[in-house]
């Protein structure tokens, strides 16, 4: 599965991840692996997901905790930014194994731990589109 939207604001970057949001299987695990520069919405992105799966969740990016956690309705949802984490045992030590496993977990600068991304694992790469300032390129892929 493949798919490719364009959005023009923070907004709709918000509802393409709700309508994503509504379609994963939240009665396991997830992983959502999120690609893209500084400042092109992966936040944004996140809070949409947010919204649909631990509602009321006051999203913010976890640049230096690494990880934000929200009580999901059926499992809980972590968000990670792994932006700083430079090698495997940075990965252990914020105890990202375990969280694979519990929930639905949500990493931005994934780029950085492809090798640790798990199978069946979604990607999400935001990227600016050439066409305006706001604009957005939103590729998901299972």
């Amino acid at each position: 599965m493949k798919e490719i939207f364009n959005s023009h604001s923070t907004e709709e970057t918000e509802q393409i991840a709700r309508d994503f949001a509504a379609r994963l299987d939240t009665g396991k695990p997830e992983f959502v692996a999120m690609l893209g520069d500084l400042g092109v919405g992966k936040t944004a992105f996140v809070r949409g997901v947010a919204s649909v799966l631990a509602s009321g969740a006051r999203v913010k990016s976890p640049t230096f905790t690494v990880v934000n956690e929200y009580h999901g309705d059926k499992l809980p949802l972590y968000h990670f930014d792994v932006y700083r984490i430079e090698d495997e045992d940075d990965l252990y030590s914020v105890g990202f194994y375990d969280y694979i496993e519990k929930g639905v977990c949500i990493v931005e600068w994934s780029e950085n731990i492809l090798d640790s991304v798990p199978s069946g694992a979604y990607y999400v790469k935001i990227e600016r589109s050439p066409l305006g300032e706001n604009e957005r390129i939103i590729t998901i892929e299972a």
